[in-house]
């Protein structure tokens, strides 16, 4: 087997500069966030283009749905990536190759029996997501086709987190860039073309994600990998489940709370008079804020297979050296982009909705989630580290504060206090609460840690 990515991207970790690392790896994964974010506004931007914006609102009930497969991809990915990269750290790349496999063959099992528990009970599901009575049947019209990609989108997104922990950051970007690519492609041909609607927008989300899927699939099977998905690799014993689980469930968590604080959201707002439309802005504010968070979520990633190989080799100086870069550099880069988006909200809400009630909630939703969007990198680089170094706890707890404990109760009291408006800033609260609370926890862990520098 040729191994011939393992040699040089990995003693690259341990003397070339901490800038350029960071940058070298955070660009791809950049570039396939935002390849996310394009395919993610691909769907709502066709579906604009029928004047329709029920059928905006029926993709904004269902996208939290969708989103749990992505938390799961995210569990094993984001586990398995602290685990093999400092498993390389560590130079024990054996037991890398069967926390991958176990990696991969969990994404199959688990995507299974979610989808078909999903297409057993999905009307339960979709009444459960808040759809009224105007847009129940498009939005089960969508999730009946969508669901089928649950298990190529979990092992597109737990392996394009993977493939980052042996160098190959633009090989996880090139899966996501042609999954997204031919989803982009395929939507105006079946929302437009075919006049399919929402089941098109399905349609081309399934065949998207089933082709990334292959292409990382087609990597291992290829043989040019340190790693591997063969089935005779695949073992939960030595702590590679124990490992895997306890720090990919606090990246999955957020993932998952994301889906939960949307559909709460959805519902209350729904309560309201024009709820449908109200919910196709909330949907619409939600695609525009995710540009900030996911240009956030590209940097984290670009710098957590770093900041482990640092940790697993006792390399303190160089781990804090990254932490300092990837946070400066990701504040700097959200703040533009986030002032950008709050100062031409406008005519970016407007490119997605026609309808005056969607249009003027999509405006103004925006431009409260986004006075705090722009600390979001720091908050996810933070996590990420804790992520990164196996602190599996701190880690949960983060997740749990953001999206959980500091958001669902926020949201509720704000309601009461200020109307539906504080529905909307129950998140930049979450924001800056969270953010204070991840701080103070990753400078406790690694001012407790002991490290041996091994250079």
């Amino acid at each position: 087997m040729n191994h011939k990515n393992d040699g040089a991207a990995i003693e690259s970790f341990k003397t070339d500069p901490v800038p350029g690392i960071i940058i070298k790896n955070s660009i791809p994964a950049l570039i396939a966030m935002i390849m996310v974010m394009v395919y993610n506004l691909a769907d709502t931007f066709f579906l604009g283009l029928t004047h329709n914006d029920l059928l905006v609102t029926a993709v904004s009930f269902a996208a939290p749905l969708f989103m749990i497969f992505m938390s799961l991809g995210t569990l094993f990915g984001v586990g398995g990536t602290s685990v093999i990269s400092r498993a390389l750290g560590e130079g024990k790349t054996e037991y890398a190759k069967r926390a991958s496999s176990f990696c991969m063959w969990a994404c199959v099992a688990v995507g299974g029996v979610m989808m078909i528990f999903l297409w057993l009970f999905l009307d339960d599901v979709t009444v459960m997501l808040g759809a009224g009575k105007d847009s129940i049947a498009l939005t089960n019209d969508y999730l009946r086709i969508v669901i089928g990609c649950g298990i190529f989108s979990m092992i597109s997104n737990c392996f394009s987190s993977i493939l980052r922990t042996e160098g190959e950051a633009m090989k996880a970007m090139t899966g996501t860039l042609i999954g997204n690519l031919l989803n982009i492609i395929l939507d105006p041909i079946f929302i437009i073309g075919f006049k399919w609607g929402v089941a098109g927008a399905a349609v081309a989300t399934v065949i998207g994600n089933a082709v990334a899927a292959g292409y990382y699939v087609l990597h291992f099977l290829n043989g040019i990998s340190a790693l591997s998905i063969s089935p005779k690799y695949f073992s939960m014993k030595d702590k590679i489940f124990t490992g895997v689980i306890s720090v990919g469930i606090s990246a999955s968590l957020a993932n998952l709370l994301v889906s939960i604080s949307s559909i709460v959201v959805n519902a209350q707002l729904s309560q309201y008079a024009g709820g449908d439309m109200m919910v196709a802005g909330y949907g619409v504010a939600s695609k525009v804020i995710m540009i900030v968070t996911l240009i956030g979520i590209g940097i984290g990633s670009g710098a957590q297979p770093f900041l482990g190989y640092c940790y697993g080799a006792k390399n303190r100086e160089r781990l804090i050296s990254g932490i300092r870069f990837s946070a400066l550099l990701g504040l700097v880069f959200c703040a533009v982009v986030s002032a950008l988006c709050f100062v031409f909200a406008g005519p970016i809400v407007k490119v997605f909705l026609t309808d005056k009630t969607a249009l003027g909630s999509g405006v103004h939703f925006t431009r409260i989630l986004m006075s705090t969007a722009w600390l979001i990198v720091a908050f996810v680089i933070c996590q990420n580290t804790l992520q990164a170094i196996g602190a599996a706890t701190p880690a949960l707890l983060a997740s749990l504060f953001r999206q959980g404990i500091i958001f669902l109760p926020a949201l509720f009291i704000l309601k009461a206090v200020i109307g539906i408006d504080g529905l909307i800033w129950a998140q930049p609260v979450a924001d800056v609460l969270s953010l204070i609370v991840v701080i103070f926890m990753l400078w406790r862990k690694i001012r407790k840690t002991d490290f041996v520098c091994i250079q």
